[in-house]
C-alpha cells in the first residue's frame, strides 16, 4: 500500500539513490560520515565520500569499479576523508578507465600531494573539475544523456551544493500504429525516435509525431548539505524527484544551527516546499539525537512526503523497475535492539519467559518425622536457625543498595527522544 501510496509522487525509471553515511561531523556507533551513492545505468556516482565510504560501497553491493563521478562539495574533514583510501583501491584494482573528480579549487592539489608523498603511479587517468568561489552557477559534467550543475551555498567555508538532471528523454512509440504503416525495421524505429522523419520503400513518409508521443521529462536529484537556508539550495532542487537535504538540528537549535552554517530539519522542510520537490530525504543527522524520528516529524509537519535517510538502504526512482537490482550485502544491527524506547518494557517480557525448576513435591507422611537434621540435632527449618551476624550485615548493605538504585531511577530523567510509532514504520523508511 505505501508503494502505491508513493507512486504519485515519484516517476521515471533507472535511477536509485543509497545514502552511505549519514552523520554529521562525527562518526556514532551506527552512524559513517556522509555519502551518497546514485546509481544510473550500471554507473555510480558519488556526492562526497567520508571515512569508510569504500566499505559501505561493498557492504551495500555497489562495485566501486563502476564509479564514474565523484562530487566533493567542500573541505570539511568529514566528506572528503575517505577519498584517497578508495582510489588507491581503484588503483590496486588496476583501474584503466578515466574518472572524474568534481569539488573546489583545491581538490587537484590535495589528491596529487596525497599520490606523490605515497609514491603511487596512478594506472588510470583523473579528470579534474574545479568550481571557483566567484561562480553563481556552472555545469561542471555535461554527458549525452545527463548534466550536474553545482551551486555556492551558504556554510561557513564555500560549500557547493549538486542538481543530478537526466535530459528529457523520447517519447514512446506507437508500435502498432507504426506496424499499419508497415514500419518494421529498426533503423527506422531509432531515426522516429530521434525526432526524424523517414521515406518508405513506396516512396510515402512518415512524419515522426505522428509515431512518438511527446518527450518524456528526465529524473532529477539534488544533494545539498552544510548550509543555512539560502535561495540557491531552492535553485537546485526545483522540480526534482528526490531532494537530499541535510537536516544536522531540530528547531530547538536553530541558534546553533545558523551559527555553524548548518540546517534545521524545519529548514530542509522550507526549501521542499519552496522547490516544489516530490519526495525529500533529510540526513547528516548531528551525534546528540540518538532517535532521529525528532527531526523526521519536525520535517512532516512542514512537507509531506518526507523520509529518513538510512544507511544502505536505496530510494528508487522507479521501485517496480528498480527493485532487486541493488541488494544490500549486510545489515547492521542497532546497538539498542535488545530494549525497547525506554529499556524496561522488553525487559520485563523477557524476564517474565524465563523457565524456573519446580520444586519437587514432598511426601507429606514421609517427612513428618525427619523434623531434624541428619548431621545435628538441631532444627532443620531454616526459620529456626539464627542468623549470623556476616549474613545480617550482607542483608542490611543489599538493603541500602537497592534503597539507592531506587533513588537513583527516580532522579535520572528520560532520554530526549521520541520513540517510533505506526506512523513512522513504512517499509523502507
Amino acid at each position: 500500500m505505501f508503494e502505491t501510496q508513493i507512486s504519485q509522487y515519484i516517476t521515471g525509471d533507472k535511477m536509485i539513490i543509497v545514502p552511505l553515511g549519514v552523520a554529521s561531523a562525527t562518526p556514532t556507533a551506527t552512524r559513517h560520515l556522509p555519502s551518497l551513492a546514485v546509481w544510473r545505468e550500471g554507473d555510480i556516482h558519488l556526492f562526497d565520500c567520508g571515512e569508510n565510504t569504500q566499505m559501505r560501497m561493498l557492504q551495500a553491493g555497489l562495485k566501486r569499479s563502476k564509479i564514474e563521478n565523484i562530487f566533493i562539495s567542500h573541505f570539511d574533514v568529514d566528506h572528503f576523508a575517505g577519498m584517497f583510501g578508495l582510489l588507491s583501491t581503484l588503483q590496486l584494482q588496476r583501474r584503466e578507465k578515466d574518472l572524474n573528480i568534481i569539488g573546489p579549487k583545491g581538490i587537484k592539489k590535495f589528491v596529487e600531494w596525497n599520490f606523490k608523498f605515497a609514491e603511487i603511479d596512478l594506472n588510470y587517468k583523473i579528470n579534474y573539475v574545479e568550481v571557483k568561489e566567484d561562480i553563481e552557477s556552472e555545469r561542471v559534467i555535461d554527458a549525452e544523456e545527463y548534466y550536474v550543475e553545482a551551486r555556492p551555498l551558504n556554510h561557513t567555508k564555500f560549500c557547493l551544493g549538486y542538481r543530478f538532471q537526466e535530459k528529457d528523454k523520447p517519447g514512446k512509440v506507437d508500435a502498432d500504429k507504426a506496424q499499419k504503416m508497415g514500419i518494421t525495421k529498426d533503423e527506422e524505429f531509432k531515426a522516429l525516435k530521434a525526432g526524424e522523419d523517414i521515406t518508405l520503400e513506396d516512396g510515402s513518409v512518415i512524419k515522426s509525431y505522428d509515431i512518438v508521443g511527446h518527450p518524456r521529462p528526465g529524473d532529477s536529484f539534488a544533494y545539498i548539505t552544510d548550509t543555512k537556508y539560502c535561495p540557491n539550495s531552492v535553485k537546485l532542487a526545483m522540480n526534482t524527484n528526490i531532494l537530499y537535504h541535510e537536516a544536522t538540528f531540530s528547531e530547538s537549535l536553530a541558534d546553533k544551527a545558523a551559527e555553524t552554517g548548518h540546517s534545521t530539519s524545519i529548514d530542509a522542510a522550507r526549501v521542499a516546499n519552496e522547490s516544489q520537490t516530490k519526495l525529500l530525504v533529510i540526513t547528516h543527522f548531528s551525534a546528540r539525537y540518538t532517535n532521529p524520528f525528532i527531526l523526521l516529524r519536525e520535517a512532516r509537519e512542514k512537507f509531506f512526503p518526507a523520509w529518513l535517510a538510512t544507511e544502505l538502504r536505496p530510494i528508487y526512482t522507479d521501485p517496480a523497475q528498480e527493485k532487486g537490482i541493488v541488494q544490500q550485502k549486510v545489515y547492521l544491527k542497532e546497538i539498542d535492539d535488545s530494549s525497547g524506547s525506554d529499556g524496561s518494557d522488553r525487559k520485563s517480557s523477557d524476564d517474565s519467559k524465563k523457565k524456573f525448576r519446580k520444586r519437587k513435591k514432598v511426601d507429606k507422611k514421609r517427612s513428618s518425622g525427619k523434623t531434624r537434621s541428619r548431621r545435628t540435632d538441631k532444627p532443620s527449618s531454616s526459620s529456626d536457625r539464627k542468623p549470623s551476624k556476616r549474613s545480617s550485615r550482607s542483608d542490611s548493605s543489599r538493603g541500602r543498595d537497592s534503597s539507592n538504585r531506587s533513588e537513583e531511577r527516580t532522579e535520572r530523567k528520560p532520554k530526549p527522544i521520541t520513540p517510533r510509532t505506526p506512523f513512522d514504520d513504512f517499509d523502507r523508511f
